[in-house]
């Protein structure tokens, strides 16, 4: 059974706590401006492959004959539907691209970047983390004002093995973690949205930027854009656009 009546020492505020609190934060702040300092600006290819480009501009031009193909005869409408989506020498169905996956390790400037990332973010935290768990080790700070369940023992009791002691209370190595993820609000004020010293955003980045790294799958735009393109039930907008101009020419004379 948990030990209700454990009392922790004042002293541990002053030497285990606000220690962890600020070495936390301040290597944080050191990694955000070695971060800016290691950082290079990745040259932007300012024009696409001529092939992406004109891929691009067939979706664009079929997204506009949907839209817009009231305002064409019925036969002007299906000659331009007949070329995107014929079932034998449709556009749609005729071109076919394959999909190639870049390979990060042949990239050399993301390469570097993956080594600067693990310098800057990983290394720090694992040589920090180990520091304080070997100067603080075996101290239980503070307890979270709320009961919890034995599940959260192992993830806020590093260090400690106790299985009398309740899951609220937090040790040390627990309290350098939760300080890593916990002070992005701080840094965010400090040092603005765009900081490098949040660990969480520099999670979310690389996780992004490995999605990011995938190029998109033009035949799956292709077969989206042929069955929207092939449910599309031409009416011509200006069929009796004649007899209303003479209808609204009469009604105009007659009231003058």
């Amino acid at each position: 059974m948990a030990d209700p009546e454990l009392l922790l020492d004042s002293s541990i505020r002053v030497w285990v706590v606000l220690p962890i609190v600020f070495i936390t934060f301040f290597v944080g702040v050191l990694r955000h401006y070695v971060t800016q300092l290691l950082h290079s600006d990745k040259k932007v290819a300012l024009e696409q492959p001529k092939t992406e480009s004109d891929l691009c501009e067939v979706l664009l031009r079929s997204r506009v004959l949907r839209e817009n193909g009231k305002f064409l005869p019925r036969q002007s409408f299906n000659m331009r539907k007949h070329y995107f989506n014929n079932a034998e020498a449709g556009f749609f169905k005729k071109v076919k691209r394959k999909v190639v996956p870049k390979n990060p390790m042949t990239d050399p400037s993301m390469v570097m970047d993956m080594m600067k990332g693990n310098l800057t973010n990983v290394l720090p935290m694992i040589l920090v983390g180990g520091w304080i768990n070997w100067v603080f080790s075996g101290f239980v700070i503070t307890k979270v004002p709320f009961p919890l369940t034995l599940r959260f023992k192992p993830m806020l009791q590093r260090g400690i093995e106790l299985l009398s002691l309740d899951a609220s209370w937090v040790s040390s190595a627990s309290w350098y973690f939760l300080n890593v993820f916990g002070l992005r609000s701080m840094y965010g004020l400090i040092l603005g949205q765009d900081n490098a010293a949040d660990q969480s955003r520099v999670m979310q980045d690389q996780m992004s930027g490995a999605a990011m790294a995938m190029p998109p799958d033009p035949n799956k735009a292709f077969k989206s854009e042929w069955e929207a393109l092939e449910v599309v039930n031409h009416k011509w907008a200006l069929e009796n656009v004649e007899e209303d101009l003479m209808s609204r020419d009469l009604n105009f004379e007659s009231s003058s």
